[in-house]
């Protein structure tokens, strides 16, 4: 995380006596999940990856929703594979928050203190000081129907924190925001991850709730970890295509032979790496300059001819989706399109610097 930093360490697996230390295995059908998690008090974990990779049944198997086929579940050295989920020490905001609609604001917080033995009063106080801490004192005596997106989402966070878990699960906890909202949103519960003293694990599709959000990633891809990581670390070095077009970079794997990588289907790639053995070569679509005429006299030393299999809006820039010599995507403005006259099937020229490209070990 940037801005408010936190000082944590990343044991071993094995190793944790507190925080979260856990191999998920769970089979269901032709499923199997086989994940490693461990991580310290303090730490934000995100668990990332493409629809029905696993990632909410990992979730689900932190809770105690999901039994375990296998593996182990220990949170502050405590055995939790046979608790039952409502004597698990841990706190879940769900992507639909599962507010109770006939509570109150102050009521769906307490509620948690209140099945943890709090008197109803002492469930209330706490439930009060939670709803200051998130800037909804106002909202108190409000029933669901009536908040905002952002307001229910605080909600369901206070709900979460108000019984002190040792661990806390959010499953895609922005994604029922609109655009603007979750902007403000993020930052406010950043602020708040910032100050959870236990165990967060987040699972998210959106990469930058992640990289905003999180201190490490866990990428999980058909049911296992293919790569984790501090988020600047993962994005400087993908090693999967999901990571790469998260990260939104063409990456490639190859042989390496001084500043050459012979792709492992492809052309030669020059960069400005020397490196011997299976590497990963990855640049950014903004790298990538196109010309309708083979280029002469450029200072590039990668140039491929390809076709334009397709056009896409991204952002400010348009996005040219490359088959040919080397499959790419290219990033470039919507005058330098037109000026190029692209279109599906024209021939165009790729060129790309060897001080732009960045190759890395296998």
């Amino acid at each position: 995380m940037t801005g408010t930093e936190k000082t944590t360490a990343h044991p071993a697996a094995g190793t944790v006596a507190q925080g979260l230390d856990a191999r998920l295995v769970v089979e269901r059908g032709a499923f199997r999940l086989d994940v490693a998690l461990t991580a310290a008090p303090g730490d934000v974990v995100a668990l990332l990856g493409p629809n029905g990779a696993g990632k909410t049944t990992a979730l689900r198997a932190l809770a105690g929703l999901v039994p375990l086929t296998g593996g182990h579940l220990r949170l502050d050295g405590r055995e939790l594979e046979r608790t039952p989920p409502e004597a698990r020490p841990v706190g879940v905001v769900f992507q639909d928050y599962l507010l109770f609609p006939h509570l109150s604001a102050l009521d769906n917080v307490a509620f948690g203190p209140r099945c943890r033995g709090a008197s109803k009063a002492q469930a209330r106080a706490q439930a009060a000081e939670w709803l200051d801490r998130m800037d909804l004192t106002d909202h108190a005596a409000v029933k669901p129907r009536r908040l905002s997106g952002g307001q229910a989402q605080r909600v369901a966070l206070a709900r979460a924190l108000a019984t002190r878990p040792r661990l806390l699960l959010l499953d895609e906890p922005l994604a029922a925001l609109d655009a603007r909202t979750r902007l403000d949103v993020r930052a406010q519960l950043r602020r708040h991850l910032a100050g959870f003293e236990a165990v967060a694990v987040l699972v998210t599709h959106d990469p930058l709730d992640a990289m905003v959000l999180a201190d490490r990633l866990v990428v999980v891809e058909n049911g296992h970890v293919v790569q984790e990581g501090t988020p600047a670390h993962i994005s400087r070095h993908p090693r999967t295509d999901y990571i790469a077009h998260l990260v939104g970079l063409n990456l490639y794997r190859g042989q390496a032979r001084g500043h050459t990588v012979r792709l492992d289907d492809g052309p030669p790639v020059a960069t400005s790496e020397s490196l011997t053995g299976p590497v990963f070569v990855a640049f950014p679509p903004s790298a990538v300059t196109l010309h309708r005429e083979r280029p002469t006299g450029s200072s590039a030393r990668n140039v491929w001819r390809c076709e334009v299999a397709g056009l896409e809006t991204h952002g400010d820039q348009i996005r040219a989706d490359l088959t040919g010599e080397l499959p790419l995507a290219a990033d470039l403005t919507a005058v330098a399109a037109a000026e190029l006259d692209l279109h599906h099937g024209a021939t165009v020229w790729a060129t790309v610097k060897a001080t732009q490209t960045h190759a890395y070990h296998a």
